[in-house]
């Protein structure tokens, strides 16, 4: 049974005004390309090819641009929905398009792979569709080294794999016993149940992993992979000068 993907692309950008204030933030290029058709290409060069797409602020532009994915070795659908739902209520919404084919719609205990399409990231995306979660196991989470713009962190990370939620810390990130605090990169791989329950509406993701975290069942690794979160417009000049300079 082949794992989906869901790529999250329903943001408003805020942060990148002006440049999304007609053009939704996953299709700002650099290196003379949308950022989110480098996280398509990483996903289909890892075996991913069945995609899902949500989106909001517009999310026509999104859907001209990529088409079914045929050009790019993929099949993509889209969740739309119209208000931003925030990352979980768009992941309970989009449950039924990452469902198996061979499931009949059902919601209720399959696994599936959730990224962001407003990051650059050269992670290698086969690791995760080879890790299975285990029973009782909610989400296997990539964690980061915490970037200039995210000192404190967000998650704890322990050496035999397990995640739990980050202490109250005052400034900068610190050590807890064997374990790092690190960034949470927005890469995972989810069970349904973790979501399915959730009231419909827009929900933050932030809740729901402490929740499973609290009952042991999301674990982690670092992220071996350079990541870089294009949330202004001198990031994204910069992601685009990289780029540009590699031969």
């Amino acid at each position: 049974m082949s794992i989906k993907a869901l790529i999250l692309a329903a943001g408003y950008g805020t942060r990148m005004r002006p440049l999304t204030e007609h053009t939704p933030k996953p299709l700002l290029q650099a290196g003379g390309k949308a950022l989110i058709e480098y996280t398509i290409d990483s996903l289909v060069k890892a075996g991913v090819r069945d995609l899902v797409i949500n989106h909001a602020w517009l999310g026509e532009q999104i859907e001209a641009a990529l088409g079914d994915g045929s050009r790019y070795g993929a099949r993509i659908r889209y969740s739309a929905e119209g208000e931003p739902l925030e990352t979980a209520g768009g992941i309970r919404k989009a449950l039924p398009l990452l469902a198996s084919d061979d499931a009949g719609g059902d919601t209720n205990d399959f696994e599936f792979i959730v990224t962001n399409g407003d990051v650059y990231c050269e992670y290698d995306y086969s690791q995760l569709l080879e890790h299975r979660l285990a029973t009782g196991q909610l989400a296997h989470v990539l964690l980061t080294e915490n970037p200039e713009h995210n000192t404190a962190g967000d998650f704890l990370l322990y050496d035999d794999g397990r995640v739990r939620t980050k202490p109250l810390i005052q400034g900068t990130a610190m050590s807890a016993g064997q374990a790092r605090v690190m960034t949470f990169s927005g890469i995972g791989r989810y069970r349904s149940s973790m979501f399915s329950q959730l009231p419909a509406g827009a929900y933050p993701l932030a809740p729901v992993l402490r929740k499973a975290m609290d009952q042991g069942g999301v674990t982690g690794q670092a992220l071996e992979a350079t990541w870089l979160d294009i949330g202004t417009v001198d990031r994204l000049q910069a992601l685009d000068r990289m780029l540009q300079s590699r031969p």
